[in-house]
């Protein structure tokens, strides 16, 4: 026969118990642990991983966008002699800074009253189109030297994306585009450019 059960078997029994429980808390507090350092690790990692990513891919948009800018800039003055717009003088990235105002122009065409700002991208969106409208609405603030010019917009891309061109034709900009060695101004003869 057994035993019978006392309570001071039962306070053994509880204490064993406990004194396991303790120990699997333990062991799951330090593999917790050391898989939070292994997650944090690999989390640390993979951030520097996306910024080296990110400075990468930062430099080569830069480069590409200084691409067509040097593509477009020499022919820039040919182009818009042929539009009827006597520009004499480029300069790019045409820079300022006042008063709050911070702008970059890539490409600033000029002759005695008329300016013609050229924004220049290796790919052209819906979106670079729009920022670069509100950068032509706030041009003359940002360079007042120039407020009594005719200023005029164009955009230029080696790559446009679908039905851009035309968005950008109907808001009244100039839209260049790759031609051979070169590039062109691809609006039509019907086209009538907005004055900012």
């Amino acid at each position: 026969m057994s035993q019978p059960i006392t309570i001071e078997d039962i306070y053994k029994l509880f204490e064993k118990t406990n004194e396991k429980f303790e120990q699997s808390r333990q062991e799951y507090d330090r593999r917790a642990a050391e898989a939070k350092a292994e997650a944090d690790r690999r989390l640390a990692q993979l951030e520097k991983t996306v910024a080296n990513t990110s400075r990468a891919v930062d430099s080569l948009t830069t480069r590409w966008g200084r691409f067509v800018e040097e593509l477009v800039e020499p022919a820039v003055i040919r182009l818009f002699r042929a539009k009827g717009i006597d520009v004499k003088e480029t300069y790019s990235r045409a820079r300022v800074k006042r008063q709050g105002i911070a702008m970059e122009i890539d490409i600033l065409a000029v002759d005695e009253t008329e300016v013609v700002l050229v924004e220049c991208k290796s790919r052209l969106s819906k979106d670079d189109v729009n920022e670069f409208l509100e950068k032509l609405s706030r041009f003359k603030e940002a360079f007042p030297h120039y407020k009594n010019y005719q200023a005029y917009g164009a955009v230029a891309g080696i790559e446009i994306d679908e039905g851009v061109d035309r968005y950008a034709y109907k808001q009244g900009l100039f839209v260049i585009k790759p031609s051979g060695e070169t590039v062109e101004i691809i609006n039509d003869s019907g086209f009538e450019p907005k004055l900012w």
